[in-house]
């Protein structure tokens, strides 16, 4: 599923491909992805406006323009933004901008799941995790009983975490996904934010490879990369989850 590093890079995309042309035309006929919306409400209220500025929360995006509106997108599972001067053939541009200069922009989903409204739709967001500061971080994620790992999928709490970099980022800081978010020391919330925001900028940076660490890559083989135990399995906050039970041991007691 796309986390945030996929969706920065679709906002560069976005950036690059939209900003200062005017559009022309908004192709919104798929009522599910433009749910609320019925077909031609979202053409109507973007037609003519030239776009200003690409941005992102976590993993949401948006287009801003110069009448005010602006374009909520959400890659879902899958989708991805395409330059593609001809629709899909099989139908799996959900929604399209096209442009003054016949130029041509879609959200690409083949499994249906993205989003697409008017509105950046980032109300109900926490701090976006690229950009959070260590004491907006601990105050954001380190409280409460639920486990750790459930508390960095919270996008209430931080903002653009998924399930693949949660781990990684556990397991680099030595963390046990299980452990309560309120019994971690300060030092160890930091040493969080900082594995995250590392790994993410990796993701980022167009020579910086996935971003993926050691830990992603050896989750398929089962076993721990550093000390070569074999991991542990189970189901925390919802998601399928991988830790190494000799190197990230949650204390007995705070």
């Amino acid at each position: 599923m796309p986390e945030l590093p996929e969706a920065e890079k679709a906002r560069l995309a976005l950036e690059r491909l939209c900003v200062g042309l005017r559009i022309a035309e908004v192709e919104d006929g798929d009522e599910w992805v433009c749910r609320p919306h019925r077909p031609g409400e979202i053409d109507a209220a973007l037609r003519g406006s030239i776009v200003t500025a690409a941005g992102r929360h976590g993993k949401f995006l948006w287009l801003e323009t110069d009448n005010g509106h602006e374009l909520g997108l959400h890659l879902g599972m899958g989708g991805s933004i395409r330059a593609s001067a001809r629709p899909s053939p099989r139908g799996w541009d959900r929604i399209a901008i096209v442009f003054d200069d016949e130029s041509r922009v879609a959200l690409h989903d083949k499994r249906r799941l993205s989003r697409a409204h008017l509105g950046a739709g980032i109300d109900h967001l926490g701090p976006d995790a690229l950009t959070i500061t260590p004491k907006e971080f601990r105050a954001r994620v380190g409280t409460g009983t639920a486990p750790i790992k459930a508390r960095l999928l919270d996008q209430s709490a931080l903002a653009g975490v998924g399930n693949l970099l949660a781990d990684e980022a556990l397991f680099d800081a030595l963390i046990d996904p299980r452990q309560p978010a309120g019994t971690l020391e300060p030092d160890q919330l930091d040493q969080l934010r900082s594995s995250l925001r590392r790994f993410m900028r990796a993701a980022i940076d167009p020579d910086g490879g996935s971003g993926r660490g050691r830990f992603a890559k050896a989750r398929k083989g089962g076993q721990c990369p550093r000390c070569g135990c074999l991991l542990e399995r189970a189901t925390v906050g919802g998601r399928t989850t991988y830790w190494c039970p000799d190197e990230q041991v949650a204390p007995v007691t705070r």
